[in-house]
């Protein structure tokens, strides 16, 4: 999975599916581009994503993530929940504000 983090007045945190990087999605007039620009970072295993996203949690951050695994994770960390999920193309994602 890979992570990257835009550091602004709130920092934003995007996280998605390494295999989904650089790939748009479209159901009828939704959109899900997964831009390189705006996810590619840092290759992450599970135990470290979960710590960055524990603390980015903290830090009144806001989340972008998207795929399988990733909103997996984000739900077991507990930042969103399965009603908090929607999906393009059966591609799975959540906007978190904290």
């Amino acid at each position: 999975m890979q992570l990257k983090i835009h550091q602004s007045y709130r920092n934003v945190v995007c996280i998605c599916d390494s295999e989904l990087l650089g790939k748009q999605f479209e159901e009828k007039e939704k959109i899900l581009n997964v831009r390189e620009s705006f996810y590619k970072g840092d290759e992450m295993d599970e135990q470290k994503l979960v710590k960055t996203i524990d603390d980015m949690a903290k830090e009144d951050a806001t989340f972008n993530i998207v795929g399988e695994k990733s909103v997996n994770l984000a739900i077991k960390a507990g930042i969103i929940s399965k009603e908090g999920v929607k999906s393009v193309s059966g591609i799975p994602f959540a906007l978190v504000l904290m």
